[in-house]
C-alpha cells in the first residue's frame, strides 16, 4: 500500500523550453537507460547538469551529446555506489560546492537489479549490494547534499520507484524490499522538510525499454515497450518549479495520458 498521495500528468502536460534554466542538478545513473535520457533532458531544459556514473567512456559519450546539442557544457564526475563510502558523498558535495556554490536537483535514476531469484539463493553479498545501490546509497548522497541544496530558493530531490504489485511479489528479494523502503523515505523527508527550500518527489515510471527491465524479463519483446522519454520528461517536470504542488508525492505515469500515447505508438 502506497504510503504517498498518487498523482497523475497534467491532461495538458508538454515539455517546456527552459524551465531548468541556470539551475544546477546532478544526476545519478547518468549512463543507464532513464538517467541517460533524463540528463539530455535536463540539460535541453537549460540545466547545467552533473552526469554521475561508473563508466568513464561512456559518460565522456554522454557528455559529447549534451555539447552537440548546444547547451551548457555538462560535468563528468565518476563514482560506483556500489562501493562508494559515506566520504565519498561528502567528497562530491564538497566539489559541488567549491564548484557551484548551490545545487537545485538530485536525480536518482541509478538503480541495480542482478536478476530474479527466490530469496534462499541470493548471497548475502549481492543482497547488501542492491540494498546500498537502490536505498542506502540515495540517503547518503542527499544527507551530503543536503546543506548545498538548503542554499537553493527551491531545489528537488527525485527519487525513483518501481510498480510495488510487481516488485513485492516472489522472487524480487532485496530490489524490492530497497524500492518500498525508498517511498518510506520519500514520506520521511517531505514531512522534515515541507517548511523549507527542499522538496522531495517520488517518480513511478511505467514500463520502460532499459537494460534493467531486461534483468527481469528475459523474453520479453523490447521494441512494444516504450523509451524512457516521457519518464524523462517528467523527471524535468518535477526539478521545475512548476512541481512545487506534487512536493511529497508519487507521480504516477502507468496511467497518464502521455505515457499510454507513446506505449501505443
Amino acid at each position: 500500500m502506497a504510503v504517498l498521495p498518487i498523482r497523475t500528468l497534467p491532461p495538458d502536460f508538454a515539455p517546456q523550453p527552459h524551465s531548468l534554466k541556470d539551475r544546477v542538478v546532478l544526476i545519478t545513473g547518468a549512463t543507464g537507460g532513464l538517467g541517460r535520457t533524463s540528463s539530455l533532458a535536463a540539460a535541453q531544459a537549460g540545466a547545467r547538469v552533473i552526469l554521475l556514473a561508473r563508466k568513464v567512456p561512456l559518460l565522456e559519450k554522454l557528455y559529447d551529446e549534451i555539447l552537440a546539442l548546444g547547451q551548457a557544457e555538462p560535468a563528468i564526475y565518476p563514482l560506483s555506489l556500489e562501493g562508494a563510502t559515506p566520504r565519498d558523498y561528502e567528497t562530491l558535495a564538497d566539489t559541488l560546492k567549491a564548484e557551484y556554490g548551490r545545487l537545485d536537483g538530485i536525480v536518482h535514476a541509478a538503480a541495480h537489479l542482478a536478476g530474479l531469484m527466490p530469496a534462499a539463493e541470493i548471497k548475502p553479498e549481492e543482497w547488501m549490494r542492491t540494498l546500498h545501490v537502490n536505498l542506502s546509497a540515495p540517503y547518503l548522497l542527499t544527507q551530503a547534499c543536503q546543506p548545498l541544496l538548503a542554499r537553493a530558493d527551491d531545489a528537488s530531490v527525485v527519487f525513483v520507484l518501481d510498480d510495488p504489485a510487481r516488485s513485492s511479489r516472489a522472487f524480487w528479494g532485496g530490489y524490492g524490499v530497497a524500492k518500498a523502503g525508498l517511498e518510506s523515505l520519500v514520506s520521511i523527508l517531505h514531512q522534515e522538510w515541507e517548511n523549507g527550500p527542499i522538496r522531495v518527489h517520488a517518480l513511478l515510471p511505467a514500463p520502460m525499454r532499459t537494460a534493467l527491465r531486461r534483468m527481469a524479463y528475459f523474453g520479453e519483446n523490447t521494441m512494444r515497450i516504450a523509451t524512457p522519454q516521457i519518464a524523462a520528461e517528467s523527471v524535468v517536470y518535477l526539478l521545475s518549479p512548476v512541481a512545487l504542488q506534487l512536493r511529497g508525492q508519487i507521480l504516477d505515469l502507468r496511467k497518464s495520458d502521455a505515457a499510454l500515447k507513446q506505449q501505443d505508438a
